[in-house]
């Protein structure tokens, strides 16, 4: 069993917007440790501690992942969830007709 792997991935957007899949505490460390130094701030210190934690065997990676996720979301780069976006995404479309005009109907 790999214990520095998350249970559930962690997808976040970098550069120009591409969304990163991260899996494990190594892949989250990466991406810290190539954070913009100038951008660092004290999430960005707690969750690299608790990846160099994690990497040392001394916390669990779900602990790793709730700081990177805490991490993403406040410098907003927390990738939206597709699955909780695919239902409003389908009734979108639903409501368009075959010739791409809205059916108000």
């Amino acid at each position: 069993m790999n214990h520095d792997r998350f249970e559930e991935p962690v997808t976040v957007l970098v550069g120009m917007g591409l969304p990163v899949r991260l899996e494990s505490v190594a892949e989250a460390y990466a991406l810290l440790q190539d954070w913009p130094a100038a951008s660092r701030s004290s999430a960005h210190a707690i969750a690299l501690n608790a990846c160099k934690a994690g990497i040392a065997g001394e916390i669990d990676a779900e602990t790793v992942r709730a700081t990177l996720v805490a991490f993403a979301r406040r410098n907003d780069i927390l990738a939206p969830d597709m699955v909780s976006l695919a239902p409003a995404a389908l009734a979108g479309r639903a409501s368009t007709s075959s010739n791409g005009t809205r059916n108000n109907g």
